[in-house]
């Protein structure tokens, strides 16, 4: 009747050992029993193993051939159904041989519970004892992870006298006490005592993993700190979750049974774990799954199609801050970052570093804060609370092992994401050393404790800082309000500093925006709505696939605008940062970024302008800063007429009778890349048209100075 068996289709891969884990959704168990479902969630551990009964009983019925898939298990028990039918009498029937063996050994699959939706996710310290056997949903980040390694399930044994074989179940619990002396029939008859020997071929093992989760900062009430909460992972749910994901975690809330010493040494306390049913990754902010399905093709043509669909995205980031158009731009291109290469085993970098300099107030570590919850995997920290080791690694013991293992700290957890770290000026030396090598060669080297590695640190840093004496000194040298080694500010790929200046409409335009965010809770009217978080999050990770190229036909542009910025940096006194060729890189990296943006599969001239003129800029916003006593006031008008100017061939005077011509295109491309809009180029040139200072001819090609 067009019904649609699901779970018979499960079984029938199971069968066939095409499928290893079965998840039976409460959902499914409510439509037909709800008081079924209550009984599941109050006893989860106890109808696990009856649904796991279940289900084996089921399996002949829907095996219609034998498995291809044999492991050395499968060969080891069909021996020893032989060697039984060779002793008996052949009465006994196989199905009767089988309930000889313990069930774990026989099964080949796994049993989960997924809750239901309705059962909201709790936090890790409102799980009580009052949980304990009890399936609970629980969300957190992972903090550690160790090793996947075999755990021993069913342990087999074979008598020394008798060549009996014996079976010990562990039932899921850590404590292993070996058996030593043979029970058979035979043994007890001959009272020979025969002894227990442990066959590891014969024996089950099955993948265990142990997560330590922590509870969102969030969640935790004033003037507490984090919970932690054990979690035991077992079977196909290993390797789904590494340190830095945001999980949410169903399973079986258990006590840790100790025996012996350490019973003696824990007394009447008990330690308590999560026995995992299901990992679901989620996003920081919202409880959704990260993967949360491609855009649509309505989504991505009503999103790609708008002209200004750049600043948009860019507007879209932080709609409650005010301006800083730029610098929101520059943090787009970071969550999207560049394009990685490795020439013969050689990498360069294709993450994105940006530093945000500036006076106290302009809303610098509220950027942070929006680009924490934005990207997909980032870590937050402050200078001060951060130290060299837990930036980068920390050797400790396991408890469970008692190695020394190593536990990343946040640029390793932070791995293909972003690590904003906020009052970076305040870090004391010997600890930001330790960024150098994270920042260039994107890895942390680690020689401690006899573990010598190297760890993968493939994350973008945006940092905030104040200059050196709080507020921006304009009568102090760049150097002297900067006050960070050079050595550090050349991996940053782009430097803003952002100036709290008094300036009368500026200050009503600002002042009457924070009144409204204040009154309204939300950003004032735009032109346009403003992308939803969610919806910005899937376009970047679309973005991120992509995988651009730089065409032959731009490398003479490219280079060419590297050798004029040298050229320009080498006789400007006023320099802010030594131009090099990771300059170079920065160009290349930010022209990728744009266009991915646009998710194309090459590089355009329009990227490498915008990504010239983004580097202008923030240049520019470091030399607005210093105050020169001999300049002379200037607007955009005069500096767009010196760039012109300074295009006309030496040879000759313009003031004469002979016209000398510039190229209109470039001299707009120039105007663009020193940081202004061609609406302002188009501006200077109508004034200086009326003063017949210059000639445009009608095909907009080229200026004649008169």
């Amino acid at each position: 009747n067009n019904k649609d068996f699901v779970y018979g289709r499960y079984l029938t891969k199971l069968a066939h050992r095409e499928e290893v884990t079965l998840t039976i959704d409460l959902e499914h168990v409510a439509d037909f029993d709800d008081d079924l479902v209550s009984r599941v969630e109050r006893n989860a551990a106890r109808y696990t193993k009856l649904f796991s009964h279940v289900v084996a009983s089921l399996l002949p019925d829907y095996k219609t051939h034998e498995a291809e898939h044999r492991d050395p298990l499968d060969v080891y028990i069909q021996h020893r159904l032989l060697a039984d039918q060779r002793r008996t009498d052949g009465g006994v029937g196989d199905a009767d041989r089988v309930a000889h063996y313990p069930p774990e050994l026989t099964q080949r699959f796994e049993v989960y519970f997924k809750s239901r939706s309705l059962n909201k996710p709790s936090v890790i310290r409102d799980i009580r004892g009052c949980d304990i056997g009890k399936l609970v949903t629980v969300r957190g980040i992972v903090t550690r992870c160790t090793e996947v390694k075999p755990m021993m399930q069913v342990a087999t044994y074979t008598c020394d006298q008798c060549g009996c074989e014996t079976y010990q179940p562990m039932g899921g619990s850590m404590i292993f006490m070996p058996e030593s002396q043979c029970k058979s029939t035979q043994c007890k008859a001959s009272r020979s005592g025969g002894k227990l020997y442990l066959q590891t071929r014969g024996s089950k093992f099955i993948k265990f993993q142990e997560f330590k989760i922590q509870e969102h900062s969030d969640n935790v009430p004033v003037g507490n700190i984090p919970r932690l909460l054990t979690v035991h992972v077992k079977g196909e749910n290993t390797r789904l979750a590494e340190p830095g994901n945001h999980v949410l975690i169903t399973g079986i809330f258990m006590p840790i049974v100790s025996q012996g010493f350490n019973q003696m040494a824990s007394g009447l306390l008990s330690e308590t774990y999560l026995d995992c049913h299901r990992i679901v990754r989620i996003n920081k902010t919202e409880e959704e799954e990260a993967d949360c399905g491609e855009l649509t093709e309505q989504e991505l043509e009503a999103a790609v199609n708008e002209d200004d669909f750049f600043d948009k995205l860019a507007t879209s980031i932080a709609p409650e801050i005010y301006g800083h158009e730029d610098v929101k731009k520059a943090l787009l291109l970071l969550l999207v970052g560049g394009v990685d290469r490795n020439p013969k085993g050689m990498k360069i970098r294709g993450s994105i570093n940006i530093c945000l300099m500036g006076d106290p107030g302009v809303a610098k570590s509220q950027l942070l804060g929006f680009i924490d919850r934005l990207a997909p995997r980032s870590q937050y920290t402050t200078g001060r609370g951060s130290s060299g080791v837990g930036l980068t690694a920390a050797v400790m013991k396991d408890p469970l092992t008692n190695e020394m293992v190593l536990e990343g700290g946040a640029l390793v957890l932070a791995d293909g994401g972003v690590c904003c770290i906020d009052e970076f000026d305040k870090m004391l030396d010997g600890d930001r050393v330790a960024i150098h090598e994270v920042m260039e060669q994107q890895t942390v080297s680690i020689a401690k404790a006899g573990i010598m590695t190297s760890l993968n640190a493939r994350v973008s840093i945006l940092a905030a800082a104040n200059p050196a004496y709080g507020r921006y000194n304009p009568r102090r040298s760049i150097e002297q309000n900067i006050n960070l080694p050079a050595a550090l500010l050349s991996r940053f790929d782009l430097l803003w500093l952002i100036r709290d200046r008094a300036d009368h409409d500026n200050d009503l335009r600002l002042a009457q925006h924070i009144t409204y965010v204040h009154q309204h809770e939300q950003q004032p009217p735009l032109r346009f709505e403003p992308m939803d978080m969610r919806l910005m999050r899937r376009y970047i990770a679309l973005c991120r696939r992509k995988q651009p190229v730089i065409p032959p036909v731009l490398t003479d542009y490219i280079t060419s605008s590297y050798v004029e910025m040298r050229k320009e940096a080498r006789n400007n006194v006023q320099t802010s940062t030594y131009t090099s060729a990771r300059t170079l890189l920065s160009i290349l990296r930010l022209s990728t970024a744009l266009a991915r943006l646009r998710l194309s599969d090459q590089v355009e001239r329009e990227d490498v302008a915008e990504a010239i003129r983004l580097m202008e800029s923030s240049k520019d916003s470091l030399i607005a800063g210093t105050v020169d006593p001999n300049a002379v006031p200037r607007g955009f008008k005069d500096g767009i007429f010196s760039i012109i100017r300074d295009m006309l061939p030496r040879v000759g005077d313009y003031h004469g009778n002979q016209q000398q011509i510039v190229s209109y295109d470039e001299a707009q491309r120039r105007c663009v890349a020193k940081g202004f809009t061609p609406d302002q180029f188009e501006e200077t040139l109508s004034d200086y048209l009326r003063y017949n200072i210059i000639q445009v001819n009608q095909s907009k090609t080229e200026i004649a100075f008169v």
